[in-house]
């Protein structure tokens, strides 16, 4: 399912589905697209940020044209202890294991990945981060 931005509409509230990982994205091009997040950020309950939450950064392809502080994103991942994950979007091979790489991601938040919890996934991305 795909919003624009947080909170979700109320009036649906009994037929939506249950939210097992919520992905940010973020335009590299867009400064609105950074602010559009960060709002979003306050409507998330705090104990989604134990692994059920990352940021997906698109447009890395073209940093000439970025608009957003690469320090600002990685700022984001920090504070929210979220892994950040980089695609261009318009390059197949990178669109479709980023795709692959999110999907794994949500079976695991899902909890269909037997012996691996959200959050000690979300444990693992961070410390892969920082090697």
């Amino acid at each position: 399912h795909l919003a624009t931005s947080l909170p979700l509409p109320s009036e649906r509230d009994h037929l939506r589905p249950r939210i097992d990982m919520i992905v940010f994205m973020i335009d590299i091009k867009s400064k609105y697209s950074l602010k559009n997040v960060e709002a979003s950020l306050a409507y998330v309950d705090a104990s989604f940020f134990l692994g059920k939450v990352c940021f997906l950064v698109t447009g890395v392809g073209r940093v000439n044209c970025c608009s957003i502080e690469m320090n600002a994103v990685w700022k984001l991942g920090e504070i929210y202890c979220s892994p950040v994950l980089f695609c261009e979007l318009e390059m197949e091979g990178i669109r479709v294991a980023t795709a692959q790489r999110l999907l794994r991601m949500l079976q695991i938040c899902a909890g269909h990945v037997p012996g691996v919890s959200a959050l000690s996934f979300g444990s693992l991305m961070r410390n892969s981060a920082n090697d």
